[in-house]
């Protein structure tokens, strides 16, 4: 197995961070718009990117101390079964945010593109809490012919 892994430190208060991963309308102002479901223990999340797909997952976790994960339960084959980790830690003025997204069977060339997707995202992630306003699709960073 073979994960994805990201690290970016949020000028913002924890409790702000956690909300921006943890609820669908927090999601949907830096991940991609089109974010529906029910943000508890056992909930569906549902994350659409236009005509390229998107993803269904299974929240696993969610503590507003600081964790939240998710499972992928429907979406690319890569995708499925693998899940997304999310730890939060208050360090001085920063929010720490430790992304993992574990699992993957092997690193194709779809996972290096994940990567560099999940970092614009993580950087969108950023700004919506620091400045109010992040870059979710359709109007994320297009990184390549993929998208």
């Amino acid at each position: 197995m073979v994960d994805i892994l990201h690290r970016v430190g949020v000028v913002a208060p924890l409790d702000d961070v956690y909300r921006a991963v943890a609820t669908p309308e927090g999601i949907a102002g830096w991940w991609t718009t089109d974010t529906t479901g029910k943000s508890e223990v056992g909930g569906q999340l549902a994350f659409r990117f236009g005509d390229v797909g998107g993803f269904d997952m299974e929240v696993l976790e969610l503590d507003p101390a600081g964790h939240v994960r998710w499972r992928v339960t429907d979406g690319p084959a890569e995708w499925v079964g693998t899940e997304i980790d999310w730890r939060l830690d208050r360090r001085g003025e920063y929010t720490i945010v430790q992304f993992r997204h574990e699992g993957w069977r092997e690193p194709v060339e779809f996972m290096h593109h994940c990567s560099t997707k999940w970092a614009t995202f993580l950087l969108s992630l950023k700004e919506l809490v620091e400045t109010g306003r992040g870059r979710p699709a359709p109007d994320d960073v297009r990184i390549s012919d993929w998208h």
